[in-house]
């Protein structure tokens, strides 16, 4: 069980990832700090210690799938989940290895969107139906209209995925290992 991103990333460690891969969640996990941080500003209800343990892990079967750190593919994610899973990782953290790229399918919380989004945006990627389900879900949990959200985190969305050339130059400060 896991319960801080130091943990995770430990785990992380202890399973043989890269530098670059450590580098990568936690460049992530910045521009998850920044949804936290307004979500908690705009009172929604959400376990902010999912979303920072999503972020830390969700790219764990790039361990086993390193090839994927820089290129296409999907195997990481299933593979991700089973490893963590194997090791005792909350499900609900556990599922972030594949929800966070297959976020367009099922009903997903608003943590797991979360973390899907903060993958887009840290580098710099606006993916708006993705914005527009993590909008939704917070209107729908706040009980207003989603444009009144809109409003909010679309400059949220653009504040986080402007910062991306600084963010991207540190990933690339990481030699390939």
């Amino acid at each position: 069980m896991l319960n801080t991103k130091a943990e995770a990333y430990q785990l992380l460690s202890c399973l043989g990832a890269s530098e670059r891969l450590l580098t990568h969640v936690k460049l992530v996990g910045e521009a998850a700090e920044l949804l936290i941080s307004n979500f908690e500003d705009m009172d929604v209800q959400f376990d902010a210690n999912l979303i920072r343990l999503g972020t830390a892990i969700h790219d764990a079967g790039k361990i086993l799938h390193p090839h994927e750190l820089d290129g296409p593919g999907s195997m990481h994610e299933p593979a991700g989940e089973k490893m963590l899973l194997a090791r005792g990782v909350q499900t609900a953290v556990a599922r972030c290895c594949v929800t966070h790229a297959q976020w367009q399918h099922g009903d997903l919380s608003l943590e797991e969107l979360a973390v899907a989004a903060a993958d887009k945006l840290w580098k710099g990627k606006r993916e708006a139906e993705l914005e527009l389900k993590l909008i939704q879900a917070i209107a729908l949990q706040k009980q207003v209209d989603h444009w009144d959200v809109f409003n909010r985190l679309d400059d949220v969305f653009e504040t986080i995925a402007a910062d991306d050339s600084e963010r991207l130059q540190r990933s690339r400060l990481v030699t390939i290992s």
